[in-house]
């Protein structure tokens, strides 16, 4: 198994300058905004995904 991978950008602001907080796995700061955020899963969902066949305009 490899390493988790790291977040492509801030979820706030977008931007890509990204580094590790010292508040441990799985938080990042963004030195751009100058806010930090926690990544953690959650799990898998047992139902799954599901199509949305209720309304919506038909082609």
């Amino acid at each position: 198994m490899s390493e988790r991978a790291a977040p492509f950008h801030c979820p706030y602001c977008g931007d890509e300058d990204l580094r590790p907080h010292e508040a441990g796995h799985g938080a990042w700061e963004c030195a751009s905004c100058n806010r930090a955020f926690q990544l953690k899963f959650l799990g898998l969902l047992s139902r799954g995904l599901t199509p949305d066949n209720a309304g919506g305009d038909g082609i």
